[in-house]
This record gives structure tokens, C-alpha cells and sequence, in this order.
């Protein structure tokens, strides 16, 4: 058995990796182009307090999202999103598929989110699965306090006021967490609102960015779960 850890980035990947650090075998890092460059400074902190490096991997075409919704022409949608079936599920798949070993994995599910760790252990049967901010009664705030208590700044997305530390313009996003993606980044929410135009898809559901009203949505109202393995394995086993 081969105990796995997948660190996406977030504060709740890194605390579940940091409480079973002695018992994990690997530590793998999906690299997607759009993710804040802040992304890679977190990572390094998160390397030097365990003592040991991240295994980078990528889609070997290209790891950029922007691309694979061009080539794709397709946004987000009852399928899911393109970029995160070919930027990270693939890639872990062709990682699986290179494995002998019987794996576990470590999983970044906190205390609130056990129904999430109940349903993972329903749809993914062939793997083992181990939730240690869950058996250790974790919940979000506690995590992020955690972090701070051993020395490490969180990615600035956190401190932004953004609830995941996913691309810079994640597909998933509600209207509310697009308007803040207009205020800190008009750069990147402009790029993304000349894409939906280009492909004739949109990032939210029957309205363009170019048309959403800047007073729109609340992100605290919003529900978006982290972008990593946690995200695109649980809709791997939904769509098949």
C-alpha cells in the first residue's frame, strides 16, 4: 500500500498533509498555468516546514485552461469544466495508471465537510482513503489558524477575500466571485469575458461576463468547492 497526498494549493490540502507527513510516501503538485503565481511561494513554504519536495506534474500538451476551453469551445456545464478534466483528471489517471502499488490517499476534507468525505468513500471504492482534519475535529478557521501558528502566509487569494485558492478565474465561479475577480484582477476577468464571446459558452449559467452587473452576487452566499483532486475526482465517478 502506497499512501498518497495530492496538494492542490490550498491551506486545507497542505494542514492534512502536514498531520500525516511521517506516514506519506509522495506528495504530487498539479500545475495549471492560471493558478496565482503566489501559488508557488505557499508552495515552497509548505516544502521547507515538512522537509521534503513536491512531485510536479502536467498535462504534457499544455497546461494552460485557457487553451483547452479555445480547443474545447466549451466552458462549464452539466459535464463539468474541460480544464479541470484535462488539467487534472487526466493527468492523475496517467499517473494511476503507472502504479503497481495498492494506493491511499490523503484527503483535505474538514470537519464540515464530512458528508463530501462520506460520498468520496461510496464513489471510490478502489482506493483506500484517510481524512485527518476530520479525525482530528478540524473545522476551516481552525485549519487556517494552524497554518499561521507554524509560520506560513497563506496564498494571497485567501487574504483577497477569496475562499479557495484556485486559478485566478475559476469556470466554477458564482457572479459574486466574478465581480471580485473584476476588482483584483479586471485583466484576467476582461480576458475571460473575450473567451465566452469567442466560444459562444459562459463561465455561469445564461448570463455573459460582459453583460453581469457589477452589484451582482454575494461570495459568501456562494458554494465552490477547492479546484484540485478533491474537486475533479469526486466528478469523475459522477459523469463516468
Amino acid at each position: 500500500m502506497k499512501t498518497i497526498a495530492w496538494f492542490s494549493g490550498g491551506v486545507s490540502s497542505f494542514i492534512s498533509i502536514y498531520l500525516m507527513n511521517d506516514q506519506i510516501d509522495e506528495i504530487y503538485f498539479i500545475d495549471v498555468k492560471e493558478q496565482h503565481p503566489d501559488t508557488y511561494r505557499f508552495k515552497a513554504d509548505c516544502e521547507r516546514v515538512l522537509g521534503r519536495e513536491f512531485t510536479t506534474l502536467k498535462n504534457a500538451t499544455t497546461h494552460s485552461a485557457v487553451e483547452i476551453i479555445k480547443k474545447r469551445r466549451y466552458i462549464n456545464g452539466p459535464s463539468g469544466a474541460p480544464c479541470t478534466s484535462e488539467l487534472k483528471r487526466k493527468v492523475r489517471q496517467r499517473w494511476e495508471q503507472s502504479q503497481d502499488d495498492l494506493l491511499c490517499y490523503v484527503w483535505g476534507y474538514d470537519s464540515e465537510e464530512k458528508h463530501r468525505a462520506e460520498r468520496l468513500l461510496q464513489t471510490t471504492p478502489e482506493h483506500e482513503h484517510v481524512f485527518p482534519l476530520i479525525d482530528a475535529m478540524l473545522t476551516k478557521d481552525e485549519v487556517h489558524g494552524l497554518l499561521e501558528r507554524l509560520g506560513i502566509k497563506r496564498p494571497l487569494m485567501y487574504e483577497l477575500g477569496f475562499r479557495n485558492n484556485n486559478c485566478v478565474g475559476c469556470v466554477k465561479g458564482g457572479m459574486g466571485y466574478w465581480n471580485m475577480i473584476r476588482k483584483h484582477f479586471p485583466e484576467r476577468f476582461y480576458e475571460m469575458a473575450t473567451l465566452e464571446r469567442e466560444v459562444g459558452a459562459t463561465c455561469i449559467k445564461g448570463v455573459y461576463l460582459d453583460e453581469l452587473d457589477p452589484e451582482r452576487g454575494r461570495i459568501e452566499d456562494e458554494v465552490m468547492g477547492e479546484c484540485g483532486i478533491l474537486c475533479e475526482i469526486a466528478y469523475s465517478n459522477v459523469v463516468g
